[in-house]
């Protein structure tokens, strides 16, 4: 059994035009493609890095003339470190090809890797009771 096919229906005159739909921006209704990724990543059959999503990334240097645009911008936003996840996000890009280009650059010792800073698991109990004496005081 198919299925019944629907008719646009045309406002006529009597009937105003229904506002159009709000519609996604262009970038979002286009669908990643592979080979441009494939570009920007290069081959990727070398050794990649032992990065995983909360590895920090920070510049030791400003882009190169010779950089690409991927690899500029991921050294422009790395002034500050940031994680491959945020580096991730903010470029639009999957995270295997940032680690990608981000093992190019730790092979040009463009940027530093590092493991994210670990807060102690329990809080320091003269931190609680300060905090808890100032709040009493409001």
């Amino acid at each position: 059994m198919t299925p019944p096919r629907r008719q646009r229906r045309s406002p006529g005159p009597d009937r105003p035009a229904a506002p159009a739909p709000p519609r996604a921006s262009a970038k979002e209704d286009e669908l990643p493609n592979p080979e441009r990724l494939f570009v920007i990543g290069g081959e990727g059959g070398g050794e990649r890095a032992d990065i995983d999503l909360v590895t920090l990334i920070v510049a030791r240097a400003d882009p190169p003339v010779s950089a690409t645009p991927e690899e500029a911008a991921l050294l422009r936003l790395c002034a500050a470190p940031l994680s491959v996840a945020e580096l991730s996000a903010y470029l639009s890009l999957p995270f295997s090809v940032v680690t990608v280009l981000l093992t190019d650059l730790l092979a040009k010792e463009l940027v530093q890797a590092r493991a994210p800073i670990v807060r102690q698991k329990v809080a320091d109990r003269n931190l609680l009771e300060a905090v808890m004496h100032g709040l009493q005081k409001l």
